[in-house]
């Protein structure tokens, strides 16, 4: 398991640019809401951190994270951000449904980041079970909403080069 020995929460602050200037989107799954308001909380707190202002963080709930793809594009279709976040969770279940969700999250937010210049972070946790998800949303692994806002900042900084 690729998280196994890692804290996903864990950056040097010192190598992440301040992110005063920057106007963030995040766009959040409400299944599995647990996880997902967990994955949220990591990234608004880094980003904080990090020297974000609240008043250009701009969050927006869909559905599910089948529907996080649509909910980016509205995002980018604002025209005022630097970067957006895409939020969710899918658990593996007893059917295919699994594969479908996560294959066109990843490839609708894949195909966003080539055809718009903004870039869209991938943070939707794909896990077999809710354990995983539970360590990698705030539990023993961190937090990848952490990892998926340092990411954020950093390819904000890159969009402006």
């Amino acid at each position: 398991m690729a998280t196994a020995n890692k804290n996903l929460s864990n950056y040097d602050k010192a190598t992440i640019p301040n992110a005063k200037d920057f106007r963030f989107g995040i766009v959040v799954s409400e299944w599995n809401e647990e996880i997902t308001e967990g994955l949220y909380q990591g990234a608004l707190t880094a980003l904080l951190d990090c020297g974000a202002v609240v008043k250009n963080i701009y969050r927006l709930n869909v559905p599910g994270s089948f529907e996080l793809v649509y909910g980016c594009k509205k995002m980018v279709e604002r025209g005022d951000l630097d970067v957006v976040i895409a939020i969710g969770s899918v658990i593996q279940g007893e059917t295919k449904h699994f594969d479908f969700v996560c294959s066109a999250a990843t490839q609708g937010i894949k195909d966003l980041n080539v055809k718009y210049n903004l870039p869209i972070i991938f943070c939707v946790l794909t896990d077999n079970n809710m354990q995983q998800s539970i360590d990698r949303s705030g539990g023993k692994h961190g937090n990848k909403g952490t990892e998926a806002a340092i990411a954020a900042i950093q390819m904000a900084a890159i969009k402006r080069m």
